[in-house]
């Protein structure tokens, strides 16, 4: 015949029934475990967040570099035609490279171009990164 555990005086002292009565030396379990994986967890969260945005703001400026250098060779190649169509083959290149062409100078044979790309790296944050490039023929 097998004997049910029943909890001692100790232990029906300190309020303890059930499960937590027969464990050893009669200690019960709050959840701590439980919070503390929470917060770790919460931690990994936030910090896959950070690097998520880290990582959206530091594409966009690349992507800005690259429209902005597409955009003063394409025009640099059309200076001979003058300042507009200069402008207007690099807001061309500009566009096809997702951004949007904020200034474009001719100074003789060079084309200084800037543009604008805008970038979200957390939700409802929006900012633009931008990016200057110059083209020309090259000097002796």
């Amino acid at each position: 015949m097998s004997r049910v555990r029943r909890p001692g005086r100790a232990t029906r002292r300190a309020g303890l029934t059930g499960p937590e009565a027969t464990r050893p030396g009669g200690v019960a379990d709050r959840g701590g475990a439980t919070v503390l994986l929470l917060a770790i967890g919460l931690v990994f969260v936030l910090v896959g967040l950070f690097g998520a945005a880290i990582g959206a703001a530091r594409l966009a400026r690349h992507q800005a570099r690259v429209a902005a250098d597409f955009g003063a060779l394409a025009g640099a190649g059309a200076a001979p035609q003058g300042a507009g169509a200069a402008c207007t083959a690099a807001d061309e290149f500009v566009r096809a490279n997702a951004a949007r062409l904020l200034t474009c100078r001719a100074d003789g044979l060079d084309v200084v171009v800037t543009v604008e790309v805008a970038v979200t790296p957390l939700p409802g944050l929006r900012r633009h990164a931008t990016a200057t490039a110059r083209a020309g023929p090259v000097r002796g």
